[in-house]
């Protein structure tokens, strides 16, 4: 009974961890992103992730959350961290089609 216990301890601590580390993944396929619109907390990270055959330039068109990610070539990810709530739009400074709205909340 007290392995049990242990056991089902050890598997809920695992779960919450891996829940607490768990990063939103963005996609980059087709010059287009996988999603139109995003809702992350504040301080979490989403991935952006180019499996296109084309590099692409993702970055923040909105004030508060600036980055810009520079050529980021296929094959390649980088994680971005959201500090300040509000929207963010988020486009490719080379195909003007490719826009995303991150909804940050508290």
């Amino acid at each position: 009974m007290r392995t049990l216990a242990l056991f089902t301890g050890v598997i809920m601590c695992g779960l919450s961890v891996g829940a607490y580390a768990a990063t939103e993944v963005i996609h980059q396929r087709g010059r287009v992103f996988s999603s139109e619109t995003l809702s992350v907390k504040k301080g979490s990270a989403v991935t952006f992730l180019n499996d296109d055959t084309v590099p692409h330039n993702i970055m923040s068109a909105s004030k508060g959350n600036e980055f810009n990610l520079g050529s980021q070539t296929p094959g390649t990810s980088t994680d971005v961290t959201f500090k300040e709530s509000g929207d963010v739009q988020v486009i490719c400074a080379i195909h003007p089609r490719m826009k995303m709205m991150v909804k940050v909340t508290e």
